[in-house]
This record gives structure tokens, C-alpha cells and sequence, in this order.
């Protein structure tokens, strides 16, 4: 990148960024203050110069009057009353009046409230330009017409004369007095305009760093709250399918009781007796587990309620041979716990535990109202020696079943959505359908985090 390309972009010529006030109205009071206080102040030290005799001994402006030097000094302070409006126009116009000002009566230039002013003049406009370019070019203008000025100053023969009259014509240095004037003035004039530029344009910087800082708080504040509300739309989505498979669960084992007691109603009253037991059990279980999720959405402001671990207390990989071995609807399950090395399910976190739980809790009850089968098998499988696609080990439910669709219940289908949801939370795996013989087959394999046994 070339130097002149490093000193554009150094510059932001081509930023799209606009530097504005935060508070517009404010800002431009503040900035009519400011002119008030330096015209003020200019009027003042330029009638203090005059009366301390620094307008005497030149013949510039001897023809004016004596009110002259104070007009001067306060129309060249009046436009920074809009440096923050309109900045490349301010610097130039009082520019413009400092230099009319200095052929006028060159004195008044070197009073301090106008050296402040046209400091202050230059600053803003690189500060707070919004159209780079067209400051990069006002500022050119403002060097090139002020250092030529000066060029022109100290090239003038009446001028030096009148110096080393007014010095002598001894050499008390290195340099002559002349050459030392003219390098002193050279240093200054670079030093007062350059520090006006540098601290402008490091201004103009931190304003736009500023704003970046508060852009990119803002974004991840909203992205913070965009991942609440996702989080608060997935517990939703959990607590729902939480109380899918629990009512779904319990209802389809009332009602296949339910049609067991009324068959045997008048022949066999113990039978029925005992699946209305069934219905009882099964029905207080599920108000049950229902009331905790109720719970759980309470917590969120204060209420009482069933906390998670009183309403899923079995939601856990224990609770699948408990689900497996509940064979009070006629479902007769088979279960085995296959698991390498020995004690390896002790390190699968819970909620894989609930996922595997939730699974084979829904796998069960689709047999129980889709299937004619009258036997399944279960079967979890935890190893932890892991594979390409799960480095740290696996956890995996497998429910299958010898039976037959039973005509005129085909489910809704969110049963496997649920399941497929929950799978995919944990970057897991789901296989579900027929088997190639007969009957269902539902597996679910989770990714386990990399941890030792516990």
C-alpha cells in the first residue's frame, strides 16, 4: 500500500461513517457558547494589545479605526459558532477572516483568543467532517494558503529590514537572526497546524471506535436476548413434549385397562377389579408427573410448585428397566444392560439419561396403541471407547417389537417428531421403522462428553 493510499484511509476518506453528535441541540448551543466566550475574550486582549502598544511601531492598518482591531478580532471568532454544524465551512471562512485580518493589521492575528480560534477552526473540521474528502481538500486549501502567506511574510524585504533594525545586526548564535526567525517560524507553524490535524483526526477515531463499541453492544445484547428467547422456546418445546409422553403414556395404558375391564366386567369381577387398579394407578401417576412440569413453569415467578427433580425423579437411565418391567397393560418386556467397560453408565449426564428415558418411554407406548404385539425387548448400551463420529463414547436405547400395525390407529406422528428432537438437541442419532421380519424397531444413539468414570 503506498503512502499517499495509507494517509487516505488514515484519514477515512472512504468511511461511510458519519461522525454526529449525540445530542445535536446541545452540541451546537455549546458550540454558541464557545464562539460567544472566545469573541469575548478576543475583543478584550485585543484592546489590552493596543493598550499595552503592540499596534504601535507598524504602519499596517494605520488607517483604520480605532475600533478596527476589535471588529476584526470578533467576526474572526464568530464562526465557530457552527464548527459542529457545518465544519468544513467554518474552518474555511475563519481561515478566511484570519488571513483578511492579518494583511488588514497583522498584530491582531497574534493576540491569543485568535490563535485559539483558528487552532480550534482546524480541529473541528477534521474532527467533524462527515465528508472526508472534501476535508482532506479544505485542509489542503487552509496549509497551503497559510504557509504560503507566510512564505510571503518572511520573503519580504521590509520586513526583514525592520526585524534586524529592531535587533541589531550582531549573530549572538549559530545562525543568523534571519535564518533562526524563519526556521522558528517554520517549526511553530508546523507544530500548531500538525497538532490541530493529529489531535482532530484522533478525535474523529475515537468517536468512531466509541460507536463501534456501543454497536457491537448493542448486538450482543440482542443476540443475549434472542438466545434467551430460544432458550425459553426449547424449554417450552421440552416441557410439551414432556407432557406428551406422559399423558400419552398413562392414557394408553388406562385405556387398554379400561377395555380389559369391561370385557370381563360380568364374567370375571376380580379381572376387572384389577384393571380399574391399573386405571387408578396410572391415572394418579400421570396427575402426578403433570403437576411437577406445572411446577416448573411456575418457578420462573416465585410460585410454589413440584421442582424437576420431584416430577422426573425416574426420567434417568435406572427408570428404563423400571419402564421395561412394567407389565401391568400385558406388554411383557424383555431388558438388558450392555455397557463396556464395566460401570460406564455412571458417567452419562442426565440429561442424555432423560433423552434415553423420554425415548424408550414413547417407543413403549406406540406399541402399546399402534402395535399387536404382546412382547418387546429393551435393550441400553453405553460404551465409552468411542468412534470417529463420537470420539468420547456413546449412550444408546433400543426398543424392538414382534408385533403387527393394528388397524385404525395410526398416530400423529409426534411421538417420533419428539423423539428425533430430542436426539438432534444432543447431536445424536435416530433409527426408526420396520424391521426387515416384523414388528418396530426404535434406537437412539447420544454422544457422550469427554470425562472420566465416576
Amino acid at each position: 500500500m503506498s503512502s499517499l493510499a495509507r494517509m487516505t484511509r488514515w484519514f477515512g476518506a472512504d468511511a461511510e461513517w458519519e461522525r454526529v453528535p449525540a445530542d445535536p441541540r446541545r452540541a451546537y448551543r455549546h458550540d454558541l457558547i464557545l464562539a460567544g466566550c472566545l469573541m469575548t475574550l478576543g475583543v478584550l486582549a485585543t484592546e489590552l494589545a493596543r493598550s499595552a502598544g503592540m499596534f504601535l511601531g507598524t504602519s499596517q492598518g494605520s488607517d483604520l479605526p480605532g475600533w478596527a482591531p476589535h471588529v476584526l478580532a470578533a467576526v474572526t471568532t464568530l464562526p465557530l459558532a457552527w464548527r459542529r454544524r457545518f465544519p468544513i465551512a467554518s474552518m474555511l471562512v475563519v481561515y478566511a477572516l484570519f488571513l483578511g485580518t492579518g494583511l488588514s493589521m497583522n498584530a491582531v492575528t497574534q493576540v491569543a483568543p485568535l490563535q485559539v480560534a483558528s487552532f480550534m477552526a482546524l480541529y473541528s473540521g477534521v474532527a467533524w467532517a462527515r465528508d472526508r474528502r472534501a476535508m482532506l481538500i479544505g485542509v489542503g486549501v487552509v496549509l497551503v494558503t497559510m504557509f504560503g502567506w507566510i512564505a510571503v511574510q518572511l520573503s519580504d524585504a521590509t520586513v526583514r529590514d525592520e526585524f534586524l533594525e529592531f535587533i541589531g545586526r550582531d549573530q549572538p548564535g549559530l545562525l543568523s537572526p534571519w535564518v533562526a526567525l524563519t526556521l522558528h517560524q517554520l517549526l511553530m507553524n508546523i507544530v500548531y497546524f500538525g497538532g490541530a490535524i493529529l489531535l482532530g483526526q484522533s478525535g474523529w477515531h475515537g468517536a468512531r471506535r466509541r460507536e463501534q463499541i456501543a454497536v457491537q453492544s448493542a448486538t450482543i445484547e440482542r443476540q443475549a436476548e434472542e438466545l434467551r428467547d430460544h432458550a425459553i422456546l426449547e424449554e417450552r418445546m421440552r416441557i410439551a413434549r414432556e407432557l406428551h409422553d406422559v399423558v400419552a403414556h398413562h392414557v394408553s395404558v388406562i385405556g387398554v385397562q379400561a377395555a380389559a375391564a369391561r370385557r370381563v366386567l360380568t364374567r370375571d369381577p376380580d379381572k376387572a377389579t384389577e384393571a380399574l387398579a391399573v386405571i387408578e394407578k396410572s391415572s394418579r401417576e400421570g396427575v402426578e408427573q403433570m403437576r411437577g412440569l406445572v411446577g416448573t413453569l411456575r418457578q420462573g415467578d416465585g410460585s410454589e410448585g413440584t421442582t424437576p427433580a420431584d416430577s422426573a425423579s425416574t426420567a434417568n437411565l435406572a427408570g428404563i428397566a423400571l419402564l421395561a418391567g412394567d407389565d401391568t397393560d400385558g406388554l411383557t418386556c424383555a431388558y438388558r444392560l450392555v455397557e463396556e467397560p464395566v460401570g460406564a453408565t455412571e458417567s452419562v449426564p442426565g440429561p442424555v439419561g432423560a433423552t434415553l428415558y423420554r425415548t424408550t418411554q414413547e417407543a413403549l407406548n406406540n406399541v402399546r396403541k399402534h402395535s399387536t404385539a404382546r412382547g418387546a425387548s429393551v435393550t441400553l448400551r453405553v460404551d465409552r471407547r468411542g468412534d470417529r463420529r463420537m470420539p468420547h463414547g456413546w449412550a444408546e436405547v433400543e426398543v424392538l417389537d414382534d408385533g403387527r400395525p393394528r388397524p385404525g390407529t395410526s398416530g400423529s406422528g409426534l411421538g417420533l417428531l419428539g423423539i428425533r428432537e430430542r436426539a438432534a438437541a444432543h447431536d445424536g442419532e435416530v433409527d426408526a421403522g420396520p424391521r426387515a421380519t416384523t414388528g418396530y424397531r426404535v434406537r437412539v444413539r447420544l454422544p457422550l462428553p469427554e470425562g472420566a468414570l465416576r
